[in-house]
């Protein structure tokens, strides 16, 4: 039998050993390989939307935050090349694993289809970076945790790009549930929603599909394809990538994440043990292989649920909200505020920060010079992985899913002997 050892435990302790160990190693290492005037040193996988995102917060941070851009690395040359003169970069390339072989960078961005985060991020943590991942950390459940067990054997921060981490309201919220605000929790609610046109649909791009009906010379198909079936060249998985499973989990692994992400931080939550995904290609039948519209709920050991909306056919949302026994907290755009039954404010608190890459790059380049807790690290990661690739796969099977804590995988619920009781202390 493995050792008891809490969710609160795990959470509580985990930012902070990342923090200390990264304080330790500072005088040894990150003082080493830190440039002159304590520069960083940054090189980014991935010229595409995403990647450009990225690019525009190095170039806002150059200055503030004494940032060097290294290199750009992109299977088709035409993006590397523009991402190299976008941040002015030293060296671009087609194959990613050239970028790591710089020793200037002090930490890689990857920003990829979800199919290629786990190999990247193991070879950069190999080749001694620190890694800022977008999210999610990894396409499947076994890829993270894969990943989580090189973080622990090389020590190298890893950041997930889980922006709105880098929002002080939910661990403000967690600290306020663990005071008793408002007590016993036992349900959240949030969404992530959106109205898409209705000839193209969810992440489709109709114009660049149109305009690449033959590959582009310089971009290197079977190299994106990665460890994804071999097909011929198509424009719709190359641009429309989020619509299909090969190399995405669409809107739970893209949308749901950055929801799901947040409630785990606010009420101390790790892996679920049951959950349900439920939707369908209802609006948009045109090859996708993921829902259009899809929805989930997590039940957790402490005794609680969380439900997720996630329509893409409408945008009218619903409140991000915690319901405890004596009152409930809403999120707002200003933070949140917590109330009991007959709406008597219980408390209350104002944000700083924000849902903001600026922020959550700044993090990480203050977890690298002075042992500042990262904003999302591994285990939050991780557990985003498990609840939505547990959605997802669920929709695929139509079935509950639940996790097997002793095998530490995701199983039909109906395999397990389930308590209905809480399985941890709150």
């Amino acid at each position: 039998m493995k050792p008891e050892f809490s969710r609160r435990d795990f959470l509580s302790t985990a930012a902070a050993t990342v923090a200390v160990g990264a304080t330790q190693m500072s005088a040894k290492s990150y003082g080493r390989i830190l440039g002159a005037n304590d520069r960083i040193g940054v090189s980014v996988i991935g010229g595409g939307v995403i990647g450009n995102a990225h690019f525009d917060v190095i170039n806002n941070l150059k200055e503030k935050n004494n940032l060097l851009p290294i290199a750009v690395a992109d299977c088709w040359k035409t993006r590397a090349d523009q991402g190299q003169q976008k941040i002015g970069a030293a060296e671009s390339h087609t194959d990613y694993r050239r970028l790591l072989d710089n020793k200037d960078a002090d930490y890689i961005v990857v920003a990829t289809p979800e199919h290629w985060h786990v190999t990247m991020t193991i070879d950069a943590m190999d080749a001694g970076k620190a890694v800022y991942c977008e999210k999610p950390m990894t396409h499947t459940i076994p890829e993270a945790q894969a990943v989580m067990k090189k973080q622990k054997e090389t020590g190298r921060p890893l950041q997930i790009g889980v922006q709105a981490m880098s929002d002080d309201s939910y661990i403000s919220a967690r600290d306020a549930i663990r005071k008793g605000v408002i007590g016993k929790v036992i349900q959240a609610q949030i969404e992530y929603v959106r109205r898409y046109d209705a000839k193209s649909g969810p992440w489709r791009s109709p114009k660049e599909v149109a305009d690449h009906t033959t590959k582009p010379a310089d971009l290197d198909w079977n190299a994106w394809l990665g460890s994804a079936k071999k097909i011929d060249w198509n424009p719709n998985h190359y641009f429309e990538w989020r619509c299909y499973s090969a190399y995405s989990g669409g809107i739970c692994t893209d949308l749901f994440i950055h929801r799901i992400t947040r409630i785990m931080r606010a009420c101390d939550l790790l892996y679920p043990r049951r959950v349900v995904g439920m939707g369908g290609i209802w609006q948009w039948p045109d090859g996708r292989d993921l829902p259009d519209n899809i929805e989930m709920i997590c039940e957790y050991p402490r005794g609680m649920t969380v439900y997720v909306l996630g329509t893409m056919s409408n945008r009218v949302g619903i409140d991000h909200l915690i319901r405890g026994y004596r009152g409930t907290l809403y999120f707002t755009n200003e933070g949140w505020v917590a109330k009991d039954k007959d709406g008597k404010v219980l408390a209350e608190h104002k944000k700083t920060g924000g849902e903001d890459q600026n922020l959550h790059h700044t993090n990480l380049h203050n977890h690298l010079r002075n042992g500042e807790a990262l904003n999302c690290p591994v285990e939050l990661g991780m557990a985003g992985v498990v609840a939505v690739n547990m959605a997802n796969e669920s929709w695929r099977s139509n079935q509950m899913m639940g996790w097997d804590r002793e095998k530490e995988k995701m199983v039909p619920a109906n395999t397990l002997n389930m308590s209905h009781e809480p399985e941890e202390k709150s």
